[in-house]
């Protein structure tokens, strides 16, 4: 019995959705940022992942997306968290920080002269 509880937990919506999470952890730090975007959206778009693991991957599938310069797809999905139900505390938290820098380095780049001004 114990060997069959175990096998089902190997195959559940959790563990599957922290699978692919994973991988797409691994593909972001090796800067294939194509094939972590295609892992994290897997996980956001699987009805039966935890809301949890979801919230986790729109949070770093923003980073990559931020990385990437895709500011609008990063604030989509940072904005789509922090109204998400079930996400943690913690994750929501980061969402907003997260919001915020992008704000300020925005706000910076809108304040820096143009052209001939000095």
């Amino acid at each position: 019995m114990k060997l069959f509880n175990w096998l089902s937990s190997r195959y559940s919506h959790r563990a599957k959705a922290m699978w692919l999470y994973r991988r797409g952890m691994i593909k972001a730090k090796l800067r294939d940022r194509a094939k972590a975007i295609a892992d994290y959206t897997a996980v956001i778009e699987m009805a039966e992942a935890p809301a949890d693991i979801r919230a986790m991957a729109l949070y770093n599938r923003s980073l990559v997306y931020s990385g990437s310069r895709n500011d609008s797809g990063a604030i989509g999905d940072l904005e789509q968290l922090l109204d998400m139900e079930g996400a943690a505390e913690k994750v929501k938290t980061e969402a907003r920080r997260k919001l915020l820098r992008m704000q300020r380095s925005s706000d910076r780049l809108d304040e820096r002269p143009t052209g001939g001004e000095h």
